[in-house]
């Protein structure tokens, strides 16, 4: 996208998936082949997220299933499940919007709406 009136080209920001301390989220304008220090980062802290959700996944199967586990204990997995998924949602949010645009089919409907 090209700022007519500045001639610059502005870049697509990258959701990063960590927040600023007041809990604003934090975006980057990523290198053109987004090889850079904080995309790179990035890329590492979304693997750990993603590994650390599939671990905790795990875990809550075992307690779940585990007739002996306490509310606390199924209180605090909640809320680790409830952190684990906000990660998770945004990695998928930062990802899906690095995603290429599709040409129009010419189909019309909004996104989710029913073919019938």
């Amino acid at each position: 996208m090209e700022d007519v009136e500045r001639g610059t080209t502005c870049r697509a920001t990258r959701l990063l998936p960590w927040t600023s301390p007041e809990g604003k989220p934090c975006y980057l304008i990523p290198d053109d082949d987004g090889s850079g220090y904080l995309s790179r980062l990035a890329d590492k802290v979304e693997s750990v997220q993603l590994a650390m959700g599939e671990r905790l996944l795990q875990h809550a199967e075992a307690l779940i299933s585990d007739p002996a586990t306490g509310s606390t204990e199924l209180r605090f997995l909640s809320a680790q499940l409830s952190e684990s998924l906000r990660a998770v949602l945004r990695v998928a949010e930062s990802r899906g919007a690095r995603l290429p645009v599709p040409e129009s089919d010419g189909d019309d409907r909004e996104p989710g709406e029913s073919l019938l």
